[in-house]
């Protein structure tokens, strides 16, 4: 089955980090996180963002992009970039039989230019005001994945609600 890998590098703030493990987690999707990290690396500062699905997120750590790099020798690489020059969307993800890698910058300088002059061709923006310079990282990576989900027509993941019933609203 084809699966979703979200790949942060260098993220700087946890609260970010939470949320981005909290979309990973209802989405089935992996989370690889490249250090150095701008927090301490502990499940107290990832409790309130996450809303507790920190136990439900699969993730990896990295010591750094050459430690990423050599773990994931096959990785194909989509990278968000305000320099990107066309949308998620314009990339068909139906037609890829591999697992898929979102790669997401930090915060403050996204991600190192020559890693996306080597993934050029896979780059991507979200599409924004002119004046614009970026959305949140955690929106970002919601946008992305669900871009991609919503092509792979969501499989493995429940189209109606489940704990109080699909019939909800119509009682």
């Amino acid at each position: 089955m084809k699966k979703i890998n979200i790949v942060l590098f260098e993220p700087e703030i946890a609260a970010n980090v939470g949320a981005i493990m909290r979309t990973c987690a209802l989405t089935d999707a992996k989370l690889h996180l490249i250090e150095p990290f701008g927090f301490v690396f502990d499940k107290r500062n990832f409790a309130r963002s996450s809303a507790n699905n920190f136990e439900g997120c699969e993730y990896f750590k990295y010591d750094d992009w050459e430690d990423f790099s050599q773990q994931n020798p096959q990785a194909l690489l989509f990278c968000l970039t305000r320099y990107g020059k066309k949308p998620i969307s314009s990339f068909d993800f139906t037609k890829i039989d591999q697992e898929i890698f979102l790669m997401f910058g930090k915060e403050s300088t996204g991600i190192p230019k020559q890693i996306l002059q080597a993934n050029q061709e896979h780059c991507f923006r979200i599409p924004m005001v002119a004046t614009g310079r970026s959305l949140n990282i955690a929106n970002s990576v919601g946008i992305a994945t669900y871009e991609v989900l919503r092509q792979w027509d969501y499989p493995s993941l429940s189209l109606v609600e489940v704990e109080k019933g699909e019939d909800y609203l119509d009682n």
